[in-house]
Parts: C-alpha cells; structure tokens; sequence
C-alpha cells in the first residue's frame, strides 16, 4: 500500500498536537481528570440529578495490570493551618507514602484523637474503566463513543456484587465480557446534599453489539489505562513530606473557596452552612467512595 504524501503532510499538525496534549497531561496530572475530555462524567440537572447507559469494556490485550480497571489513592483534607492537601498516594504504585506512615502512627497509639485525626486524613480509592456509552439523554453525541470513566467504591461494589452474587439463585455476571456483559444504567440523585448513586442498576446480559466490525472498532479505540499509574502522576515522598509537614505546621496560605476544592475533587461543590457544623466522622474503611462529599462539606465549613 503506497503512502498519500499529501496526506502525510496534512497530518503533521494534527499529531503533533496530540503528542503536546499527551505531554501535558503527564506533566499536569493533578489536573488530567477534570480536564481530560477522554473522561467521561454525567451531566446533572440543577438538582444534582442525572442518568445514563454505559457499558463497561473489557482489559486491552497485553495490559500488565491483567484487570479491566486502574486503581488510584488519594488524600483530600485540610489541615489545622487552612491549608489543603490534595495529593495521589504513593501506596498506588507500590511506594511508602508520608500520610500512611503518619496515619498508621496515630491509629496505632489507640488514642482515640489521633484516630480522628487519621480517619480525616485517610486515603480514598478511585477506579478508571473503559466504557461505552450506550444513552446520554443530556449529551446525545457521546452515545456510541468509548470513554474512560472514574468511580468509586459504591459502584465498583456493584460491579463486584454482579461478579459474586449474595444469593445462590443469582448467576454471576462479568460485566466487562462483550457478550455476556450488561449495562449499567447509572442513576445519580442529590441526598442530603450529596450524589447517591444508590439507584444505579445493571440490566440483564446483552452483547455490546451483534456487529463484529462494530465491535472491533470499539476494542480499537480503548484508553490506556495504564497512564494513570505512571510515576510522572505522583510527587517523590520528600516532597509529599514537605507539603504534608506544611499543611500540619503550616505557614501562610491562600485560602480556597467551596468551588475552588470542589474543581479539585471533580465534584459539585457542597452548600453553604450558615453556622459552625460538628466534626464529621467517618468510617476508617481505606476505600470508602463518598468521602468526596466529606471533602465538599469540609470545604464548606471552611
């Protein structure tokens, strides 16, 4: 097959451009998931309610992490300074990472303050997928496309309850499996304040498509999920440590408004108290989802 040279010319632009945007979401990973329009979010009405189909794809061929997903800790809190840590954990990659070691010290003194201290301090799990978007009744011209697509523990649950059925008379279901897979109608409502997503289900198995060129087309044109475990994406521990050492002891800051922590936890920022609230306290769990709905309430009472 001859090469169109015309053609090739015309494309310098357009790859050049994708390889300086692929830089520079390595080089900004803090901001890649907001900022990153290969990362599929429900679109909301005022209230905080949204739904949606998708359809969770299988591993690429090849992939290390022999799984169909990418797992990411991190931190989101606020010190006694007023200032903020908002930080991937080095625990993600294998590494020791500085508020583990810290979190793990107070919990073990069995205090009963430290361990407030490392209940708001714990990590929280984020899981990234290819899917495909079935039905995006707010943004109509996804349908069809393959995303990548950031969630939590509350639905990685219903992934897993798919997987390994409480009741005997259930048949486990590999939602990732092209074939004997299932959608996912995803259903977000406000509660309280905060998403639930409590009314998300998964249908009963369907193919993806009965097209085998459809489907390949859509195998083709998956996401590397690998990239958000590169080590460009998280911070050496001396500098985690100096920033935690920061946040703790502090020095003067800059203090951020609900929307400003709310943009850097990819979430609606929470309402506004109008008096002191109580302490939150929160379960110890490491990968409890909604812990960014605590984050917007600290934010918040700030």
């Amino acid at each position: 097959m001859s090469l169109d040279i015309t053609a090739l010319r015309k494309s310098r632009t357009t790859d050049f451009a994708k390889i300086t945007s692929e830089i520079d979401k390595i080089s900004n990973p803090q901001s890649q998931s907001r900022n990153d329009n290969r990362v599929w979010k429900l679109t909301v009405d005022k209230a905080g309610n949204g739904t949606a189909t998708i359809r969770f794809l299988p591993r690429i061929d090849g992939d290390e992490n022999e799984l169909p997903w990418a797992k990411v800790f991190s931190h989101g809190f606020q010190g006694p300074t007023g200032k903020w840590y908002i930080e991937n954990n080095l625990n993600t990659i294998n590494l020791e990472d500085p508020v583990s070691q810290l979190n793990s010290q107070l919990w073990n003194s069995g205090v009963e303050a430290n361990k407030e201290i490392a209940r708001k301090q714990k990590r929280r799990l984020s899981y990234y997928a290819n899917i495909l978007v079935v039905s995006d009744p707010k943004n109509p011209e996804n349908e069809g496309k393959v995303f990548m697509f950031k969630f939590g523990k509350k639905i990685f649950d219903k992934i897993m309850d798919k997987a390994k059925p409480t009741f005997e008379d259930e048949t486990p279901v590999n939602v990732f499996d092209l074939w004997d897979g299932a959608n996912f109608k995803l259903r977000q409502r406000t509660v309280a304040g905060y998403p639930n997503y409590d009314e998300s289900t998964f249908s009963d198995p369907i193919p993806v498509t009965e097209d085998d060129d459809k489907l390949v087309n859509i195998m083709n044109i998956r996401h590397n999920l690998q990239e958000w475990l590169y080590p460009t994406n998280f911070k050496d521990f001396d500098v985690l440590k100096k920033k935690l050492d920061s946040v703790l002891a502090g020095d003067s800051y800059t203090p951020k408004t609900a929307e400003q922590i709310a943009e850097e936890f990819d979430m609606p920022a929470a309402p506004a108290v109008t008096q002191v609230a109580k302490p939150v306290t929160i379960s110890v769990t490491e990968d409890d989802d909604d812990t960014m709905a605590y984050f917007a309430k600290l934010a918040a009472e700030d």
